[in-house]
């Protein structure tokens, strides 16, 4: 993966640098942040992680989690370069309507925006944390075992640790370097996947319970009296989406889930070439061919039959 000269003459040369991500940041956008972050500490730089919505409680094993902000402050009148991680508007990071000097882009989604003066996108890459381990190689920085820590993570959770169709030669010669320099797969793995509490396990059951199948399409959706009967929030969902995955004859799943009154978020999964991408580029929203969302303001069974008839469409011909 070769990256940009641009981008590594504007790191070394700009002092000031404020890293921010997608608003509900998962696993793969608060890898990426703090494993640079940490990376430009040793370069000398000023650094600020910025993220609107707290680090859920899933990720705060990641080693310098407690360093993202949700409030700018006076932090713009520092006038620092601005990195989007993972995402490439500032509308998705919840910065709409700030100016900014000079800004970078380094994102691996389908669904692009202009924004950005330098402009870092990989389309074909499995994880933003990838990308970041290539640019602190060419930056020529030691790897820390945070560091490798933040961003094995990072793949691990857009690759499925290691199960989806993204998962490349490179992604495991690069995971392989990051457990050389104390990334703990069996740890990170503990953490990611085996530490759910009771609560959670109550809203996974409420969920399925509205499991929904039609033409090789499932969906599942989760209420605000849904949360508030199990006493759990939204961050608590992570990773439902791929649970209907799971049935052999479903090729993709929806998880729907309620963010306030009449409005919801919807995030697909797909397996093969079914492109949900394009189902969410459709609504404002974006992502890959397999994982995508977006947010829409509507009532649930009207939502439901638009994305049926959406999902029918992008279905792989029998």
């Amino acid at each position: 993966m070769k990256v940009p000269k641009s981008l590594i003459n504007t790191l070394n040369k700009e002092q000031i640098l404020l890293l921010a991500t997608h608003i509900s940041p998962d696993g793969d956008a608060l890898g990426s942040c703090l494993a640079l972050a940490e990376a430009l500490v040793v370069l000398g730089k000023k650094v600020y992680i910025f993220d609107k919505d707290p680090v859920p409680e899933l990720y705060q094993f990641m080693p310098g989690h407690k360093k993202c902000r949700s409030t700018l402050g006076n932090l713009l009148k520092k006038n620092p370069l601005l990195i989007l991680l993972d995402c490439n508007s500032p509308e998705r990071a919840a910065l709409e309507g700030y100016t900014f000097s000079k800004s970078v882009v380094i994102d691996h989604h389908e669904t692009e925006s202009p924004f950005g003066d330098i402009r870092w996108v990989e389309r074909t890459a499995a994880a933003t944390g990838l990308m970041v381990f290539h640019l602190i190689n060419a930056l020529n920085i030691r790897i820390t075992k945070s560091m490798a820590t933040n961003m094995y993570t990072a793949i691990a959770v857009d690759t499925g640790t290691f199960r989806y169709s993204n998962t490349s030669s490179d992604v495991l010669r690069a995971s392989a370097e990051l457990i050389d320099a104390g990334a703990q797969p069996g740890i990170i793995s503990e953490h990611l996947y085996e530490r759910w509490k009771k609560n959670r396990f109550d809203l996974l059951s409420l969920c399925l319970g509205t499991l929904e199948i039609r033409d090789n399409m499932a969906m599942i959706h989760v209420t605000k009296d849904m949360f508030n009967k199990t006493g759990t929030v939204e961050a608590d969902t992570e990773n439902f989406a791929n649970v209907p995955r799971m049935i052999d004859s479903v090729v993709i799943s929806a998880l729907i889930r309620e963010t306030d009154n009449g409005r919801w978020k919807v995030s697909m999964r797909s397996k093969g070439q079914a492109n949900v991408a394009k189902i969410a580029a459709a609504y404002g929203g974006g992502g890959h061919r397999n994982a995508a969302g977006f947010r829409i303001k509507t009532d649930l069974p009207l939502l439901k039959k638009t994305l049926f008839a959406a999902g029918k469409k992008i279905l792989p011909k029998r």
